[in-house]
């Protein structure tokens, strides 16, 4: 939509074009090919946030002892921390269920564990090297949040064990999937 505002040229011999809308609507309208993806991208989110929820001590302790960035880093993260959503219950939601769906049976932790594993070799085969890069941190931002809520026995992992790239991965994913849903809310009627 940016480039179509922007005025920025086409080549439509590169791909045909259409308009966003409508491709919108065709996608993931109510009547589109995958109407319930939105509904994924939420549940997904609420994941990351909980995910955040979390991690998030152990982020402000990282500012705190200046293992973040610059001072101007530091404190956009504790102002994105510090936001009252992560003091909601219900972002623990998706979690909670992830959790309770993974401890019915005792494969399936082991199958969430492989799913992650599978969607990162996927990403492998992006031949776009910025899609390819933008797709493995979703990914990594993605498994550190399933880490973080069903752990290796289904009752969470604890957030100091966490890398540090991972947790920058789930806070850089929890901006992707923001922005998706901003995009969502933009394009449905």
């Amino acid at each position: 939509r940016e480039k179509i505002n922007s005025g920025e040229g086409l080549d439509p011999d590169s791909y045909e074009w259409t308009d966003p809308s409508v491709e919108f609507n065709r996608r993931l309208g109510p009547q589109g090919e995958t109407p319930e993806a939105v509904e994924n991208l939420y549940f997904t989110m609420m994941l990351l946030l909980s995910g955040v929820r979390a991690a998030r001590d152990r982020l402000l302790m990282d500012c705190d002892m200046g293992k973040v960035g610059d001072a101007q880093a530091c404190q956009v993260l504790r102002s994105i921390l510090t936001h009252p959503v992560f003091d909601d219950p219900s972002i623990e939601a998706a979690s909670h269920r992830l959790r309770s769906h993974a401890l019915k049976n005792s494969n399936s932790l082991w199958e969430a564990r492989m799913r992650t594993r599978d969607l990162m070799r996927i990403m492998n085969c992006v031949q776009c090297n910025k899609c390819r890069f933008h797709g493995k941190i979703s990914t990594l931002g993605l498994s550190t949040a399933l880490q973080l809520s069903v752990g290796h026995r289904g009752a969470g992992g604890d957030a100091v064990k966490i890398h540090r790239v991972e947790l920058a991965a789930l806070v850089t994913a929890v901006g992707k999937f923001s922005s998706g849903i901003d995009l969502c809310l933009e394009m449905q009627p």
